[in-house]
């Protein structure tokens, strides 16, 4: 790196939230990052990412804001509020309408039977229906004869944290003592990381895609990367019209986005952001990449990292900030 250049940073948001050991994590993120390197042919660069020589890389960890002892909705479906439930159920229902549209799953009826229990419908509305049919949805899917191994390993616990953390943070409630609400404490954990004199590169898992994007769009540094995996955020009953700022656009910030999604990745829309997301004033929009699944539940952030596509883009991005200018 030249001597009158800054270090760049390398930022990692995890999606959704459980608590976690950030050192742990990080290390983790850095190994899976690594091997993908190693399979993209930098080899000889991999020690310069684990050792931080090329970058100085930091885990956004905001996971134990949603199991905080003060924080509403943290004890499961029976804390939420209507407008809570509606986005939750909301959630689960294109979680299923996906499932529905896989051509193994296509005609599933114990599927369609979860899908038309879970509205929409006046019986489905109101804080205690909502709730109620969220939990039984949850259960009834984990119970459904045919679904892939991987998705079947899901406990009912992580079905309803995959469900009920995103319409958590789209709640934009649950305020602290200072009056700062989930979401912007959550949004707050990644700015801290990011240093706006230097630039960075932001990479993003789940829902800390959509926790990303939201910081990004008020961040005055500089992003030359920008890297998303198995992302939500097109998911249009909920997610996608509830993203601020509207309408939903790459971040000024951002130089260039780089999108992946599995195959088989249940938790991405079919929506591409490639189609959704408006370009910012330098005509940056994202650019997905569809992978073909090697796993059997390929939504892990460390199994995308390991792929040999998403590193190539933040090795490439490394290596250009690192060249004399």
């Amino acid at each position: 790196m030249a001597v009158d250049q800054v270090k760049p940073q390398l930022v990692f948001v995890h999606g959704i939230g459980r608590p976690r050991d950030p050192e742990k994590e990080l290390a983790e993120w850095k190994r899976a990052l690594a091997d993908g390197a190693r399979a993209a042919g930098y080899a000889e660069e991999i020690s310069a990412l684990t050792m931080d020589w090329s970058a100085d890389a930091a885990f956004a960890h905001y996971g134990d804001l949603f199991y905080a002892d003060d924080a509403q909705g943290a004890g499961g479906p029976e804390e939420w509020d209507e407008e809570q439930g509606a986005i939750t159920l909301g959630l689960l229902a294109e979680f299923v309408e996906e499932l529905l549209e896989l051509p193994e799953h296509s005609g599933n009826r114990a599927l369609s039977r979860i899908r038309a229990q879970l509205g929409p419908d006046e019986q489905a509305q109101g804080v205690g229906n909502a709730a109620r049919t969220v939990a039984a949805g949850v259960a009834a899917l984990a119970a459904v004869p045919g679904l892939n191994v991987g998705l079947r390993a899901l406990s009912r616990q992580k079905l309803l944290s995959i469900v009920s953390q995103p319409g958590r943070y789209l709640h934009r409630r649950q305020p602290d003592a200072a009056g700062r609400t989930l979401d912007r404490r959550v949004r707050d954990r990644v700015l801290a990381c990011l240093d706006p004199a230097r630039p960075a590169i932001v990479v993003a898992h789940s829902l800390g895609t959509v926790v990303a994007l939201e910081a990004l769009a008020e961040y005055p540094g500089a992003v030359p990367l920008f890297v998303t995996l198995g992302s939500p955020i097109t998911t249009h009953a909920v997610v996608w019209p509830l993203l601020r700022p509207r309408p939903p656009a790459t971040p000024e910030a951002v130089e260039a986005w780089a999108d992946f999604r599995d195959s088989d990745d249940l938790v991405v829309p079919k929506r591409r952001l490639a189609k959704a997301m408006a370009p910012n004033s330098r005509g940056v929009q994202p650019l997905s990449d569809r992978m073909e699944s090697a796993t059997l539940w390929p939504h892990d952030a460390t199994t995308y990292l390991r792929r040999a596509e998403v590193a190539e883009p933040v090795m490439r991005t490394l290596a250009a900030l690192a060249a004399p200018r």
